[in-house]
């Protein structure tokens, strides 16, 4: 492949591949530039599934003009019958490379973090669910910016284009309705985005397990440790946003990207205050490409112009920085675990109450 001709691009190396496709650098001999170019994998180049799903990714993609997302030039097929697609080759490094020694600097992944929100508010807005967000799919280019890659596994909420009960996804990364195969929609992504996030603070990820069995069951059944007690210097209002973020229940989580973008906007900007583990006041950590919680709600409008603001679930960035402590949801799960294991004790006691008088005898 290494130094052919696929049309009017010449394939210069190898990049790296993933579940749905191989990608390599190619010189664009018409317009003297460097691209990306991603082919179907030959063995499934006959799948007609396969085909229809790789279609979807540059349709999709194509329309998602966005700063913070993957720009697709074109897609095409080879003379062999191989789809492929062109998309923009970037001078960076994916956040997987970044994460890979350990934990980013506080302000540098909160700066992140909104690059990524705010690529998913676009696709979002057009009902778009990206399914495998993951550092893997997120480039960071020399000047800093975030691309949401890989729009291969996006679904269009009026299009099912999966088989039923097929979990599609990285295990780590996945959701708890992706595990049990359920119907998902954007606030999956927001649990894989916290998932992310709760990476890009503490240099490991919030569910693990040896196998993909053992990380399933962690995903749906276990509590994360909190990521301040992982690293204390994370401010306590960033941890109980990735707390909601990562609740079990999509109800529980925040409905939008754009209330996520809302909430860390009003702790950059000092509207909260807060203390890191450290006791050093993070309250106004630095501000670099920012916009205000209005002009937040202005652009996630500007994205979607003709739905009224009022039709999108909203909250307060007070409502959900006001207590920085376990999210309501997640106390209740505990109190009622609590209240099995009181039961439990109760009766034991009794059932040994009962046969103290036969010992007697």
């Amino acid at each position: 492949m290494i130094g052919s001709n696929i049309r009017h691009y010449q394939i210069v190396e190898h990049l790296g591949g993933g579940g749905m496709g191989v990608v390599y650098r190619a010189r664009d001999t018409k317009l003297l530039r460097d691209v990306a170019l991603k082919f179907l994998p030959r063995e499934w180049s006959r799948d007609p599934e396969a085909k229809r799903r790789f279609l979807r990714e540059a349709q999709v993609a194509s329309g998602l003009d966005h700063v913070n997302i993957c720009t697709i030039h074109e897609v095409g097929e080879t003379e062999d019958g191989q789809l492929f697609i062109a998309m923009a080759c970037y001078d960076g490094e994916t956040l997987r490379h970044h994460i890979a020694e350990g934990s980013l600097e506080i302000d540098d992944a909160i700066d992140l973090a909104e690059q990524i929100l705010r690529g998913l508010q676009k696709a979002h807005a057009a009902d778009v669910v990206h399914r495998d967000i993951k550092p893997a799919n997120i480039m960071v280019t020399r000047d800093g910016v975030a691309k949401v890659l890989d729009f291969g596994l996006a679904k269009m909420s009026s299009v099912t284009m999966t088989r039923s009960h097929t979990t599609l996804g990285t295990a780590a990364y996945m959701s708890p309705e992706q595990v049990r195969g359920e119907e998902v929609d954007a606030r999956t992504d927001l649990w894989s985005f916290g998932v992310v996030f709760y990476e890009m603070l503490t240099g490991q990820r919030p569910f693990r397990g040896d196998f993909e069995s053992a990380t399933f069951y962690s995903i749906t059944n276990e509590e994360p440790k909190s990521a301040r007690e992982v690293n204390p210097a994370i401010p306590a209002h960033i941890d109980a946003l990735l707390s909601r973020c990562l609740e079990k229940e999509p109800d529980d989580r925040y409905p939008s990207a754009s209330v996520v973008l809302d909430d860390l906007a009003a702790f950059k900007h000092g509207n909260v205050a807060a203390e890191s583990g450290t006791g050093q006041s993070v309250g106004a950590t630095a501000t670099r490409g920012l916009a205000t919680p209005a002009q937040t709600a202005g652009a996630g409008a500007a994205d979607n112009p003709g739905r009224s603001d009022s039709s999108v679930p909203r909250a307060r960035a007070s409502d959900s920085l006001r207590d920085p402590g376990p999210s309501g949801a997640m106390l209740m799960r505990r109190s009622r675990t609590a209240a099995l294991s009181l039961v439990g004790v109760a009766v034991v006691l009794i059932a040994l109450v009962a046969l103290v008088p036969g010992l007697r005898n």
